[in-house]
This record gives structure tokens, sequence and C-alpha cells, in this order.
């Protein structure tokens, strides 16, 4: 024999029941017991017309008018026209009992527990029978059984507890004397002794098929559902949630204790006591094979096999803690706390306490925070009048997510995997429980960050082959134009060989914005972005925040001073930073040193390569250095691609401004090219470096010699044009200077003895600096370790395509 169940979405209408009834087909070639639940959500329509009876809401009226219609269409939809006038009386005189129970409960005001029972099992008598009767009409050797007349039960209504050996003995009997090849009887109603109805609670009709599976020991208990069995995660959470193929008893049981709905610990109960085989299966892909829940799961030690099943979440949970210098030592504190709990049937659903004895922590459901608070309190009354235990603290706004699995025992790492992946997310654990067995580590986080959380392990612990990286990109101009085309082109490969997924999921330039979780394509990308919102930097970043997606970078492609102001805000959330704006870099120097401290204490990186050299491993090489233990003594470097490409190229044969327009017409300079020329851009790098190598610098302790006339650096950019054509001769005379002497210029930076200096300098051929061509730039730095033959790092610092693959390697290396 086996024992079928089958959920309210499985039967929530005619066409549904049609599925159903091609499963029972199939399985119909041995005895089968179908245990059917009520429409879907009628159970809660019900119990919503009670309620608003009590409440002397004549509206239940229409509520039950509805719900009769859904049972008398059901009729129309599933019996032959010649036998539907008795079915369909048979619907309209249960739901006039309904409405009679109604009535009386608007005018006495009063919805009791009994009652509920009583008005909540119409439901599942009414799906049943006409389940049953389309089951005869279809020739199926079938018949309809109430399972309240058989399953006996305390008089704890609406939760009520099964008398096992009385129901026992009235199963036999009735199968003894029934020989049907299919029963159908509806789930979750039961009777009290004295033949009152009463119901089995939450997962009331999973329940009751494990109830008759395992009295009747069933070959098999199937509970047929509109999923594909157990699934890694929540679905609704995770989109890449899949489905377990095949899970112990024991695993199942921590996963729907901890939320997972497919199942109720209740349920697996009956079955697990009998080692009855469990299956989980989806109505709507009948031949999906589901989950197969056994004793007989075979538990591998060898590295291949997954370390976890599974992660379940639970919702709206409220922390409370009990502490107190008066408990340490003293027996009975913890006996006492839940006793006082358990006289308020309130639920504890985790529990972790300190070594010390001072404080003991429980979770419980948030709607029992107020009496779990009174109770407590009122337990201990006298110990918080002489102060050894302070009241009760409560933290709401909670969730519950759980990693569960057998083989987590057998591998060291597991919990400091899972704690790791949440830490280097942002996500705060509030307390943590781990079983003896090591099939379950519980922690406790805010419910903002649950679907966050959910994502993240299912990654680390489900997803082997691609890892989702969010990106948040400030600047469309020519390096951020291009380094989202890198992205598009570049993230095929990335997934084929870094097995990453690079998701751009907001965008923003100085006039709009626009965000997507689910990524923006290339093709859609300017029209949404065309049509996005209002450019906000603050926005922006509350918007990152607020979306809390997984593996998120933050990226800026901007010289924006703004911008920087919310490195902070976004460094706090553990979201990582990567940025070719230099502003933040080359800021005063407890703020530089305040972001680097920030994205170490949260776990994150704060990546700025590119504010020097463009993509040269220069920030990268110096860091190299430092962690392995060698010093920096002296750096000389062409920092600027702007100012060596002009100074190669300004060689008589053109004016000054003519070399200068031409750089900035190639893309080599700021809008602005006197930002370049000024030599700001090159204090602001030698800064950076100087503070990499660990000197505690400040930007305005820079010797900057200029070489522009003061004139030049006024009005606008035409005016600046305009006055380098008056001052050519100014520019002739240093180029004039500097060849009499066999040298050439070169705009340089030092940093040597704690001191840096900029300037435009005479470098004669012996010079490393002297051979150097087009937009590069070159560092030489001297060490320790490099003092006699310096270490030389030297290519193309400049440009939108090469600055834009430094950041696009800084993404990578966040990850």
């Amino acid at each position: 024999m086996k024992v079928l169940k089958f959920g309210g979405t499985s039967v929530a209408n005619s066409e549904n029941i049609l599925k159903v009834e091609n499963i029972i087909k199939k399985e119909s070639s041995q005895k089968i017991v179908v245990v059917v639940s009520a429409l879907h959500s009628v159970t809660d329509q019900l119990i919503k017309a009670a309620e608003q009876a009590s409440n002397n809401d004549d509206g239940y009226l229409s509520i039950i008018k509805t719900i009769e219609e859904k049972y008398l269409n059901l009729v129309k939809e599933l019996i032959p026209i010649l036998e539907q006038s008795a079915w369909l009386s048979f619907v309209k005189k249960h739901f006039n009992d309904i409405e009679d129970l109604c009535n009386g409960i608007f005018v006495l005001g009063e919805f009791t527990g009994r009652t509920k029972d009583k008005i909540t099992s119409y439901g599942e008598f009414l799906s049943s029978n006409i389940i049953a009767a389309r089951f005869k009409f279809e020739k199926l050797d079938a018949v309809w059984m109430n399972s309240a007349d058989h399953i006996i039960t305390n008089s704890n209504f609406t939760n009520a507890k099964v008398d096992f050996e009385a129901t026992e003995r009235n199963l036999i009997k009735y199968f003894e004397e029934n020989q049907h090849q299919i029963t159908v009887v509806p789930g979750f109603i039961a009777k009290d002794h004295n033949g009152n109805t009463t119901t089995l609670g939450r997962g009331g009709s999973d329940y009751t098929a494990s109830i008759f599976a395992s009295l009747l020991n069933a070959e098999e208990l199937q509970i047929w559902t509109d999923v594909s069995g157990m699934m890694t995660a929540d679905p609704k959470l995770s989109p890449n949630a899949k489905p377990i193929p095949e899970i112990s008893y024991q695993e199942a049981m921590e996963l729907s204790h901890f939320g997972a709905k497919v199942l109720y610990p209740p349920t697996i109960q009956p079955v697990m006591v009998k080692n009855i085989d469990l299956r989980i299966k989806n109505t709507f892909d009948p031949e999906a094979s589901g989950t197969f829940i056994s004793h007989n799961i075979k538990i591998s030690e060898g590295e291949e096999q997954q370390v976890a099943v599974g992660i379940s979440n639970m919702s709206n949970i409220a922390l409370l803690t009990l502490e107190g210098s008066g408990m340490v030592g003293i027996p009975g504190i913890s006996a006492k706390l839940f006793q006082c709990l358990s006289y308020e049937k309130i639920n504890v659903i985790l529990i972790t306490q300190s070594s010390s004895e001072h404080s003991i922590t429980i979770a419980i459901n948030e709607k029992n925070t107020f009496n779990a608070e009174n109770t407590i309190n009122s337990s201990f009354e006298d110990d918080l009048k002489l102060k050894r235990i302070s009241p009760v603290k409560i933290e709401s706004g909670l969730s519950i997510v759980a990693l569960v699995g057998e083989n987590m025992k057998n591998r060291s790492g597991v919990s400091a995997k899972m704690f790791g992946c949440l830490g280097n997310n942002g996500i705060n654990i509030r307390a943590i429980a781990q079983g003896s067995s090591e099939r379950n580590i519980s922690i406790v986080i805010s419910e903002k960050n649950i679907k966050k959380a959910v994502n993240v392990l299912h990654e680390e612990f489900f997803e082997s082959e691609i890892k989702q990286i969010h990106l948040y990109i400030c600047g469309t101009g020519n390096v951020g134009s291009k380094l989202i085309q890198q992205i598009y082109d570049q993230n095929k490969y990335l997934q084929e060989n870094l097995l990453i997924n690079l998701r751009i999921a907001g965008i923003s330039n100085s006039r709009k914005m626009v965000f997507s979780d689910q990524g923006i394509s290339q093709n859609e990308l300017n029209e949404k972005l065309e049509n996005g919102e209002q450019a906000s930097i603050k926005k922006f970043a509350e918007e990152i925040i607020s979306r809390n997606l997984r593996n998120s970078v933050f990226v800026d492609v901007t010289a924006n001073a703004e911008i920087p102001k919310i490195y902070e805000t976004v460094l706090k959330r553990s979201i990582n930073i990567v940025a070719c704006n230099k502003i933040a870099a080359s800021s005063d120097f407890e703020k530089y040193k305040s972001l680097k401290n920030i994205a170490k204490n949260h776990s994150c990186k704060f990546f700025f390569e590119t504010n020097v050299g463009a993509s040269l491993p220069i920030i990268g090489t110096i860091n190299d250095l430092i962690r392995s233990g060698d010093q920096i003594t002296s750096i000389q470097a062409v920092l600027s691609g702007t100012l060596n490409f002009v100074f190669n190229n300004y060689d008589g044969s053109k004016t000054f401004s003519e070399v200068v327009a031409e750089a900035q017409k190639q893309g080599f300079t700021e809008p602005d090219p006197r930002l370049d020329l000024a030599g700001t851009d090159v204090a602001r790098k030698i800064l950076i470096l100087a503070r990499e190598s660990g000197y505690p610098l400040q930007f305005d302790e820079i010797e900057n010699i200029q070489f522009l006339p003061e004139e030049c650096m006024n009005g606008s950019v035409d005016d600046f044009y305009s006055k380098m054509i008056q001052y050519e001769d100014h520019f002739k005379n240093i180029l004039d200077k500097a060849k009499k002497e066999g040298k050439i210029l070169k705009y340089v930076a030092e940093f040597k003895d704690g001191k840096a200096k900029v300037g435009l300098q005479h470098i004669a051929p012996e010079s490393d600096v002297f051979h150097l061509y087009g937009k590069d730039n070159i560092v030489i730095l001297k060490t320790l370790r490099y003092s006699e033959q310096p270490l030389v790092v030297k290519g193309a610092g400049a440009g939108a395509e090469v600055t834009a693959s430094g950041v696009f390697a800084d993404i990578v290396r966040s990850i």
C-alpha cells in the first residue's frame, strides 16, 4: 500500500484535479490511500468569514458565497451532468450549515477554537467527497472514507494530539473490512473521544497522510505539492535553488524545523519511526524525480560529497536575552526560564548560552514577544529587584538561517566558510547555535539581510559553477564607456575560465541613473539610462545599500569630487570599491587612512590601482614589496601620460599650444588641460605612491614647480589656448635650454627622504626616464632590496582603453 497526499494547490481547481486523477490512475495498480486538502486558500477564507462574523461584520456572508461558488463550479466541471443535481445539493446543504455556524458566531460575538475546528473541517470534507465521486465516475475502484471517524484525538482544539492506539484500531478494522483499490480521505480533520470535530494544526493534511502510512505500514508516503521536492533554498529568495534528490530523515527534520515549508516536522515523525520512505513529488511535473527521504541514505565521507543538503530560513524572529551575575553557577535558572515560557505556550526555536553562564539567549516567534517579556520578568521578579538579573532584553526584526547537512560533521572548515562569506558581504550575525550532531549550523541575522544571506550561502555551498558579481558603475565618459564595453565583451570568458559573472546592476552618469537586480543587458543599456531617474550620488548609494545584493562592487570611473564622499558609507556595508578617481586616496591623510581601515574592518576591498599609471601594476607592486618586508627608499617617476605625450611631441616644429590641443583631441588630457599641465594630477599620484609606501604625507607638503605662466591659469579653456600662443616664446626657451645641454624635457615626480616634489626637468640620455615615448609612464623604485639596480615599471600610462582595463583588473581582484 502507498499513501499519496495532495495539497491545496494540487486540488485548487478542476484542471489541477484532473492532473491528480492521471497520477492516481498510474499508481492504482496497488492499493492506495489518497489524502486531499481543501481547495487552495479555502481554509483561510473560512477563518476570515468566521472572524468577520465574530466582529459583527456581515461581510462574512459574501465570503461564504464566494467559497460556495468555487465548490459548485468544481462539481459542474468534474461530475457528469446527469449526476450533478445530487452533488450540487450536497454542496449547498453543507454551505447552509457553514452559514448557520457563522450566524451563531455573529449573534454571540464569539469564535472559539472548537467552532473554528468545525468550520475549517468543511474545506477538506467537501473537496475529498467531490474528488472521490469523480474517481467513481471514471470507473476507478474508489471509495470515500471520513478520516474524522477514525482518527481520534484529545480535545485540544485547533492543534489536537492524536490517540495513536485508538486510531490504529480503527484504521486496521476499516481496511480489513474494505478492500477498494483507492480510498479517498480528507486531511487535517479528526474527532475527540466525545465525537467533537478537531483539527491537527499546521501541516495537518500532511500529518493525516503520515498517520495513515505509519499505522497501516505503507510501503511509501508520497507528498504531492507544487514544487519538485525539497529545495536547496527557498526559491522565492534564491532563484538558483534546486531540488534535493535525496535526503535523510534527520536532515529533513532540521530543514523543516527552520522553515522549509514543503514539510512540517510533525509530518515526518510517524513515518520516520516506522522507517517508511517518503517521497515529495510535483503534481505539475509528475515525471520529475522529486526528493526521496529515507533512513537508508548513504552518507559518504569523500571530498566530492556535498557538504550541505540545504538552507532553510525562518522570519519574524525575536531574540530574548536574560543576563546577570546572579545566574552564574546557580542551578535551575534555565529550567525556570523555559518553564515560564511553557506556561504561556511559547515555543523556543533556538537557544544559545555563554560559557560563563552569565546570559541565556533564546529565539521565539516575534508575535509572542510581549507575552514572553511579561512572563519572564514576572518569574524573575525577586532577582530583578535585587539586581542579580537584568530585565529581559529584546531584539526584533530578525530571521534565522540554517545550513543543514549530515556531511558537515565529516568536514573541517564548514563554519569558517559559512561565516566568512557572510562577513565578506557585510551580514552581521546576532546569535549562533549548532547541535551536537553537527548537522545544523543556525544563525540569527537581521530580517533585511535574509535574501542576501540565503543567496550568499547558496552560492558558496551549492553553486560551484558561476559566482554572481553585482556592479554599480558611476561614470559613462571615456573610461566608463570603455569599461562597460570590456565587461560585456569579456564576460563570457570570465564565466568559462574564472566561474564569475559580472552583472551591471546599476549605472549612473551626471544626468541619469538606472538599476536592475537581474543586470542591464548591452542592447538595452543606452535606452534604460536615457529613461532613468534623475542622477544623485547620495540616492545612488542609498539604492545600492537598500537592494543589498551579494558580492556587490561600487566602481567610480569619474573625477568627481562629490562621489568619494559616499565611500565611507559604502565600505561600512562591506561593499567593495574600485576607483580610478584619485580624490579619496589623495585627500587628507587621516581620511585616506580611515577609508583603508574601514575596508579592512568590514572585510571588503578598496582598490585604486588606476590612480597611478592607468593599468600599470605600480600600486600593486609597492604593496607586494611592503607586505614582503621591503622598504621603499626613493621613487622617481613620470606619471602623466598627458605631459609625457606633450613634451615628447614638442620639438619646436609645432607650437606648444598645438601640441596640447593634439593631446586633448586624442583623449590624453582632462577637458580642461590645465588640470594636467599644472602638475596637480602628478602631485596627487606621487602622494598616493608615497602613502602606499608607508609615509604619512599630506598634499600641501609636495613641492610643485610650475612651468606655466600665471596668466595661463586664468579664464576659460579658450582663454588658456590664447594665452599659450602669446607665451610661445616662453615655452620655446624652456625647450631650447634643454637641447643645449643635450637633454630632453620630462615632467618628473620624485620622492626621497620623506619629501616629494614634481616639476619639469632636463633629462640626460643615460637616465631610465630618457627613453620614454608617447604616453608612457615610468616608475623607478629603489628599496632596501633594490638599492643598486632599481625596480622599474614602465608602459602606457594614459588612455581610456588601458585605464578601463586597469579598473577591470581591480574589479576581478576584488572578488
